[in-house]
């Protein structure tokens, strides 16, 4: 594997209340909103479904390539993430991101069936990022034309 890998999320409002996010490595787009809570429509993802998302996906996928380097053979996997986002000063935080792991085997391996679950936790990189500094680069252009909106 590479030493860096590049990944692009393109995200737009497309109009009224929902947006569009596009990812480089992905065919499909995702129309989001903004929570109900906070004026979004029903029936959409949000950026916190989508965060939490990252987490559990990042579990689910971490895990299989554990458990194939192992030799690990487990009949099903279910992971949960669920955050509690507080008010805060400014503003709204997650307090608390909660992962569960259901893992189904059909063996004897409990413990090194534990031991893959605890590896996967050291190392997904969703969960491990989320402590990284972030850099942000905002631009404005200016549009001769016609207003949109």
């Amino acid at each position: 594997m590479e030493e860096t890998i590049q990944h692009r999320v393109v995200a737009w409002w497309a109009s009224g209340r929902t947006g569009i996010a596009k990812s480089s490595s992905a065919p499909n787009a995702i129309h989001f909103t903004a929570p109900p809570e906070f004026g979004g429509v029903e029936g959409r993802w949000t950026p916190e479904d989508l965060f939490l998302g990252a987490v559990a996906s990042c579990y689910t996928t971490t895990f299989r390539a554990l458990a194939e380097h192992s030799k690990f053979e487990y009949t099903d996997l279910e992971v949960t993430a669920e955050g509690v986002v507080r008010r805060e000063d400014p503003g709204y935080a997650f307090s608390e991101i909660v992962v569960g792991a259901n893992l189904i085997i059909s063996g004897d391996e409990e413990e090194k069936a534990f031991r893959l679950l605890q590896k996967t936790e050291e190392l997904c990189l969703v969960s491990r990022a989320i402590s990284v500094p972030q850099r942000f680069e905002p631009q404005v252009q200016i549009h001769k034309g016609v207003p949109v909106g």
